[in-house]
């Protein structure tokens, strides 16, 4: 296993534009801890939100997961999924030893109203779904963002991408397959979570 490189890299700061950081240039080479913050800080940030819908305990948890990993020496293989499970361990950790701090939406009371342990298992599989995308590689992603984000059909994807439209079709199949295989095992089954 290689360790993560925690030396300084050098990064061209994000244009107007684009609002990305630019990776470091030799292959293998992993980006350093400024550079990891950088690019990853607001989604990690949105995402706890998500978890904890406080921002000041998001922000907190955000800084832990970080804090955490630079406490790793180097020892993480893919820093962004690891960043991303540290921050919902931190966050369903937060949530059950504080329990009342949660803020729960302002809805009617009616039967059909989501009970809270559903309304966190739902979360949680929303969570784990996450993660799992965040582990796939870039292209599978790219994949999956432009079906199910953008909405785009497989010829469109495929004009995209330059596979073929079959191709487009076939990966897209075994991808959500081992997805949900992947939340089988984690112990999320069905629509509902």
């Amino acid at each position: 296993m290689e360790p993560l490189v925690f030396a300084r890299v050098q990064t061209t700061p994000p244009s107007p534009a684009s609002g990305t950081v630019t990776a470091p240039s030799a292959p293998g080479e992993r980006p350093s801890l400024a550079a990891l913050f950088t690019a990853e800080e607001s989604g990690l940030l949105r995402y706890a939100l998500g978890l904890v819908r406080r921002r000041s305990v998001a922000e907190e948890l955000v800084q832990e997961a970080f804090l955490r990993l630079h406490g790793m020496g180097g020892e993480v293989q893919n820093p962004r999924a690891w960043l991303y499970r540290t921050v919902r361990n931190l966050g369903l950790n937060h949530l059950r030893d504080h329990p009342r701090e949660a803020e729960l939406p302002a809805e009617p009371a009616t039967p059909e109203a989501t009970l809270p342990a559903e309304k966190l298992g739902r979360e949680e599989a929303v969570g784990t779904v996450r993660l799992l995308l965040a582990e796939l590689p870039a292209e599978d992603r790219e994949l999956i963002r432009l079906k199910y984000l953008d909405g785009l059909r497989y010829e469109e994807i495929s004009k995209q991408t330059g596979l073929s439209v079959g191709n487009v079709g076939y990966r897209l199949h075994h991808l959500l397959k081992a997805l949900a295989g992947s939340l089988r095992r984690a112990g999320i089954e069905g629509s509902q979570g």
